[in-house]
């Protein structure tokens, strides 16, 4: 004889929760801005790039497509309650600073800025050197 399933399967309830201070991770390269916004433990509460916001090939890296980007990160944020945050700037592209004041403009305290951009220490072993 086969089980008839249970007829109310317990659903997952989703709750929001609220989250007053987090952490803004911005990634920029020359080619994209990646914004992850999580909460103080590290859990990632929204992420969003300038591909996410609409734009497409070389539009990507420019300071307006990151800007853009941290406001559509921001609109989905709102459930949440986010009002400080400290930054974690990661890169070399154009749109760091436009994606900083973008966060700045939108009403999130800024607590601190931290340039994460790795630097080489010694770079890499050179070639050996030619004998003819």
């Amino acid at each position: 004889m086969a089980t008839t399933p249970a007829t109310n399967p317990k659903k997952k309830k989703t709750r929001s929760r609220k989250v007053p201070q987090g952490v803004v991770f911005i990634q920029s390269t020359y080619n994209n801005t990646i914004v992850s916004v999580t909460d103080l433990t590290g859990n990632v509460l929204v992420q969003s790039s300038a591909g996410r916001a609409g734009f497409a090939g070389a539009r990507k890296g420019t300071p307006f497509a990151a800007q853009q980007a941290v406001g559509e990160a921001l609109e989905r944020l709102k459930p949440y309650g986010l009002t400080e945050a400290h930054i974690r700037v990661k890169g070399i592209g154009s749109a760091r600073d436009s994606a900083i004041r973008s966060l700045g403009a939108a009403g999130i305290t800024i607590l601190s800025i931290r340039d994460l951009t790795p630097i080489p220490h010694n770079g890499v072993r050179p070639r050996k050197r030619r004998r003819v």
